[in-house]
């Protein structure tokens, strides 16, 4: 059955991109990324939501620079010695810095405006509106979360409404709107009538699991108020909490991938797999690794995850090679904020007893796979949070036991990507790291934070958020020569240089209220 469903999933997914490539363009600019003019009079309601989740995934353009190169190497998942890892030493490309903003405003945002449209006034599409509009949410939040201040409410109206040049909205309003869409969109699901059936490539229909990632992703917004309005921060998360958010890993909100193209595989783990390693040919001399605090905190820790995330290049060359190249004992990171000729005052007998090809890449066998699913949120960060919102008062006051849970959730989760983690080995890690209930706040907020890091490896725009707002796990800077920061690990991406000129009026005023356009200016949840 399980075959069955998985299979009718892939089958309906590459039915609607075909449909949805003819319901979106990728052109720069706000009139031609809100203009289409090939567009349906009638688009097929449920095509448009399937090609936005699809697209959200990656397209292996702005997830290769902005999951990877930029938020992966900014929190130390991944490291490079090449200059265009911009993240990994801090540095500026206008190209990669604004691809994420490009693309979503081209691809994900347009087609789950249109449906909003669509369906806002017909009361027998109302759970096509409210999953669209719980959809929007994520949508946004990712935009905002690496941004700031973005297009909102004016955004993809282009050929709705003939708003070329949005305006940018006040994050602190972007958030305020949001966390009431979830908590109104959520409520308004109704299980009597018509969804979005197979075309809902993340639930296949499920109106419950779809209230859930709603309730789940308020408790994750909710908790980046901290900061900023602890107040309001602590109203969202009782709230989500009371109503209902994930309980188990049959919950997690995913897309599955399969071998196939690009429309069907795993971006991410395709551009590792053609862009950065190529194995096969480059023999471990790779364009990026696994970042050495990543690696030792998997190692030292004998995390049983290790196996199934890195390998030496001799298993992704070769996968009957990677029982030997998965060997947790021969795992090495690289370190972060050098290049091919600093590395070697950094790391003696580099280039004679030591090599780029002695280190750790993803393994492509695995968690990196093309078939590898898409996470957009897991169960075990769920459990992270109710954690911390125990640990602050506001929860059930159990968070070694949100704690565990997510710990097991999250090493379960390996069966998604193929490895199995014995429940024996669950009990004997959670045995040798207890969670410490008898230590400071802050010492149960980093082994929160840092576990929430771990599980969010290849998502790293969530890592990367959260590791803004809890200061967790502790990274220690990289401070390559002539980069952008001084230092300074970078607190936002900067905007596309084409805002400056296509929506200049939009992009002065917004930057006139955040702050200028640099890697440390912070954004509003993020400020001291």
């Amino acid at each position: 059955m399980l075959r069955y469903f998985k299979k009718n999933r892939l089958s309906a997914l590459a039915t609607v991109l075909t449909a949805g490539l003819m319901l979106s363009s990728c052109d720069k600019g706000f009139e031609e990324l809100n203009t289409n003019p090939n567009a349906l009079t009638s688009p097929v309601i449920p095509n448009l939501l399937s090609y936005s989740i699809v697209k959200t995934a990656g397209t292996g353009f702005e997830n290769h620079r902005g999951n990877l190169i930029y938020a992966g190497a900014i929190v130390q998942h991944f490291a490079s010695l090449q200059t265009y890892w911009s993240g990994d030493k801090y540095l500026y490309s206008s190209e990669y810095s604004g691809a994420y903003f490009e693309t979503a405003y081209g691809e994900h945002v347009k087609n789950v405006e249109q449906i909003i449209a669509l369906t806002k006034d017909d009361a027998t599409q109302s759970n096509l509106y409210n999953v669209a509009r719980i959809w929007r949410v994520f949508v946004y939040h990712r935009i905002t979360d690496l941004y700031g201040d973005i297009p909102y409410s004016e955004a993809g109206k282009g050929y709705l409404n003939n708003i070329y040049t949005p305006k940018y909205d006040k994050q602190q309003d972007i958030y305020a709107d949001m966390l009431n869409e979830l908590d109104l969109a959520a409520a308004a699901l109704d299980a009597n009538k018509t969804g979005y059936g197979a075309a809902d490539v993340i639930y296949a229909g499920d109106l419950t699991k779809w209230k859930k990632f709603a309730y789940s992703m308020m408790l994750r917004l909710g908790m980046r108020l901290t900061k900023v309005d602890a107040a309001k921060a602590e109203t969202y998360v009782k709230k989500a909490i009371a109503s209902g958010v994930m309980t188990s890993n049959a919950d997690i909100a995913k897309v599955v991938h399969a071998e196939g193209n690009d429309n069907t595989r795993n971006l991410d783990g395709n551009t590792l797999r053609t862009q950065e390693y190529d194995a096969a040919n480059l023999r471990g001399r790779a364009n990026s690794k696994l970042s050495r605090t990543f690696v030792n905190f998997l190692k030292n820790n004998n995390d049983p995850r290790l196996p199934f995330i890195a390998t030496l290049w001799q298993g992704n060359a070769n996968p009957a090679q990677e029982a030997t190249a998965t060997d947790p004992a021969k795992q090495k990171g690289l370190p972060n904020g050098y290049d091919a000729q600093t590395i070697r005052q950094a790391i003696p007998g580099w280039g004679t007893t030591d090599s780029l090809s002695l280190y750790s890449e993803a393994n492509l066998n695995k968690i990196a796979s093309n078939a590898a699913p898409t996470v957009f949120q897991s169960y075990a960060e769920v459990e992270y949070l109710l954690a911390e919102a125990a640990l602050r008062g506001w929860g059930d006051g159990q968070a070694a036991s949100h704690y565990n849970k997510g710990v097991t959730a999250a090493m379960n989760m390996m069966s998604l990507y193929g490895g199995t983690v014995t429940p024996a080995a669950i009990t004997a890690y959670l045995t040798a790291h207890p969670y410490v209930a008898t230590g400071t706040q802050a010492q149960q907020m980093e082994q929160i934070g840092t576990q929430y890091w771990a599980v969010n490896f290849l998502n790293s725009y969530e890592a990367y958020a959260n590791w803004r707002r809890t200061g967790y796990p502790t990274l220690t800077p990289t401070n390559y020569v002539g980069n952008e920061t001084n230092g300074v690990i970078p607190r936002r991406l900067r905007y596309p240089s084409t805002e400056g000129s296509k929506n200049a009026a939009q992009y002065n005023a917004a930057i006139a209220v955040q702050g200028p356009d640099l890697f440390t200016t912070r954004i509003w949840w993020d400020k001291q």
